[in-house]
């Protein structure tokens, strides 16, 4: 949750002015992270102490309060080093309020200011023990304790480095963090540290590197000509073994600016150089050049922490013109699914190659079992999934919600494969049951949309599924991206089945279809707009199907509970008579996705159960289908395809009706209340 955004000027001249203008950008790129409030912390007008500007609300209103205090912040002075930090929170502990915002600072006089993304566990504990020491706290947050007890280090060790302080505060924290620390003591220094949840830095030079990576060595101690060795260069790297202290200077001059950021959506506007940080790093910029100390763990190797270039443009984090990222995003589409597949399938022989699990297809073969974790729409994509996989690979096929296969502590064995779905890769619960899966010996597939994010990073081997940016906190083109890995993974297991020959030929010709397909879809948008005109002051919905859209019917109503806040259930057809059918009758609102496949005939039982209770349904079926069409004055046609991929045509609908919906009750539709687009936190 939560966004983070800090920037550093080292010997390069910026303006006060502009030094706020760049903290709040970045916090306008990462709002959807958060938007409960925001603050920034910067040098004050006389560079002696720290100003914490903080705003209930979302970033704009922060904007204003800088422009507000603009004669009291000084904005015209230039300084050559300068560190200021930002923070879009996501409350998780005290309301959203300006005493609860972040910055969270030491003391009155702003000793010691933090900014965190995460959730600190032992907090009450730390809490207790610093009460005791005479601090007194002014809010409800576990982030507060962080800038606490710096403060109380510093007091009992006056001669620690900035980043020896932070090393001692974090070896006594526990849960998930990214944090980043300013200090008046310590002025024009950054210090950045992250454990479970994500943290980047850009790096922007005015002359060239001194080097392409940075060397980890393990502590003082550490030998001063360790053995590095590089990340693999796969398409979806190994877990990197860790390092400990390093160094990255630029040459001459020492001209830089260093950009700290949860994500790389910030950064791209400045720079596409960026190391990303592993858990117990700890960062530090001192004289213009950036440290990395690794909090040494049993069976850490020495390692580097190479400089990625980002492939992410500018133009894709934009609204374009569009009035919404999720609007855009759904309209993306038919490109998404087409950089999904660029590159691994060729439709002219039939063949698809996944290279970032080329290696361990054979050792897929073999396995006992495939398990599909996720989380919301992740775990509905794998089940969208399922079936396609079970009858392709010939293996059982389970399907977990990531929280709950933690609470059961499911058994895993050394001959099964895991796969992590996650579009941030960041997700706590999935990232959690990955290294619960991972120490119990099984394979590790990830499949996300960020790379270098925890999951990537932490899994065996892997696919990124090439969405492309996606800043809607509702996902919707990621979706569609994940069900497409997916079936592509299962025509990989398949291809040296005779027996499946044709039938891979069809899902093949499906794909190649798609993108004519989607497009002729999102041309019934004014039709759907019409449909949210009808359904926008209704109270629930109900989404019925089964087979390969089932996964459309619990995907259709997480969106409409996200965006409308209107109850909304997405219901096995089959299971209609087994309770679900009490609830219709000619008021209730109802949808049915019937398409001509090999449950048509049941679900057309489903659709006259409905029917017979005076029940006015809202079709989604195919294209011409004259006999389901004449159950309802109201209906969606979709093309048709091979069914397998029916639930990618009949999501795109679900998508744009709640859209509509959300725009009709005056909703929040990029950031809906309540929720952030990484799930950090458990």
């Amino acid at each position: 949750m939560c966004g983070i955004f800090a920037y550093l000027n080292y010997l390069t001249p910026k303006k006060r002015e502009e030094i706020l203008e760049l903290l709040v950008n970045g916090l306008k790129r990462l709002e959807y992270r958060g938007y409960d409030s925001a603050g920034v912390a910067v040098d004050s007008a006389e560079a002696k102490d720290i100003s914490i500007i903080k705003k209930s609300g979302k970033v704009a209103l922060l904007a204003e309060e800088i422009k507000n205090r603009s004669d009291e912040l000084n904005m015209g002075v230039t300084v050559d080093v300068h560190c200021g930090i930002a923070h879009t929170r996501w409350a998780t502990h005290g309301v959203p309020n300006e005493i609860n915002s972040h910055p969270q600072r030491s003391d009155l006089q702003n000793s010691f200011v933090v900014v965190h993304n995460g959730i600190i566990t032992n907090y009450k504990e730390v809490k207790v023990f610093l009460e005791k020491k005479g601090h007194h706290f002014e809010s409800d947050t576990d982030t507060e304790i962080i800038a606490k007890l710096i403060y109380h280090f510093h007091q009992q060790h006056p001669n620690f480095s900035f980043r020896e302080l932070v090393e001692h505060v974090v070896q006594q924290l526990e849960g998930a963090y990214a944090l980043c620390f300013k200090s008046k003591y310590f002025p024009g220094e950054c210090v950045a540290t992250r454990r479970g949840s994500p943290l980047l830095v850009g790096i922007k030079t005015r002359t060239r590197l001194a080097t392409d990576h940075v060397p980890i060595l393990y502590g003082k101690d550490a030998d001063s000509n360790p053995e590095h060795r590089p990340h693999g260069r796969g398409e979806f790297p190994t877990l990197p073994r860790t390092g400990s202290t390093s160094e990255f200077e630029p040459l001459e001059d020492k001209q830089v600016e260093y950009f700290f950021a949860s994500d790389a959506s910030a950064i791209i506007e400045h720079t596409n150089r960026v190391i990303y940080f592993e858990d117990d790093d700890v960062a530090a910029v001192k004289n213009g050049s950036l440290s990395i100390h690794r909090i040494r763990r049993a069976g850490d190797d020495p390692q580097k922490r190479e400089i990625t270039t980002l492939k992410m443009e500018l133009q894709q984090i934009m609204k374009g013109n569009y009035d919404f990222f999720m609007q855009k995003e759904i309209f993306e589409q038919p490109e998404s699914v087409i950089n999904t597949m660029r590159g691994r399938l060729n439709f002219e022989n039939g063949t698809v190659t996944l290279g970032g699990i080329k290696d361990y297809i054979p050792e897929i073969k073999r396995c006992r079992r495939l398990m599909l974790i996720g989380c919301g729409t992740s775990y509905h994509s794998a089940i969208a999934t399922r079936q396609l996989l079970e009858e392709l690979t010939e293996l059982p096929v389970m399907v977990e919600l990531a929280s709950d296969f933690l609470d059961r502590t499911t058994p895993v064995f050394r001959d099964d494969v895991c796969f992590f779905i996650s579009q941030s890769g960041e997700t706590a619960d999935t990232l959690m049951a990955l290294r619960y899966c991972k120490l119990r010996g099984a394979l590790i597939v990830g499949i996300t949309n960020t790379v270098g994010s925890s999951i990537c990073r932490e899994s065996h081997c892997g696919v990124h599924i090439n969405a492309g940016p996606e800043i809607g906190v509702a996902s919707t083109k990621a979706y569609t991206s994940q069900f497409i890995s997916l079936v592509m993974f299962a025509l990989v297991m398949s291809e040296d089945r005779l027996s499946l020959r044709q039938r891979r030929q069809e899902i093949i010709d499906g794909l190649k279809n798609l993108q004519n397909q989607i497009r002729d879809v999102l041309k019934l948008d004014n039709k759907v707009k019409s449909l949210a005109e009808d359904l926008y002051k209704k109270k629930s919905l109900l989404i019925m199907g089964r087979g390969y859209n089932f996964a459309t019917c619990l995907e259709g109503a997480l969106k409409v509970k996200e965006l409308t806040y209107m109850h909304s259930e997405g219901i096995m057809a089959g299971e209609l008579k087994h309770g679900p059918l009490a609830l219709v009758d000619e008021t209730m609102p109802v949808m049915m996705i019937i398409m001509r496949d090999p449950v048509y005939t049941k679900c057309m039982n489903a659709l006259q159960q409905v029917t017979a209770r005076e029940g006015k349904p809202i079709l989604i079926c195919e294209e011409n289908d004259k006999e389901t069409i004449s159950y309802s004055q109201k209906y969606l046609e979709i093309p048709r395809t091979v069914d397998c991929l029916q639930g990618i045509l009949t999501v795109i609908p679900m998508q744009l009706l709640s859209f509509h919906i959300a725009v009709l009750k005056g909703c929040n539709v990029d950031c809906p209340r309540n929720l952030a687009k990484s799930v950090t936190v458990e």
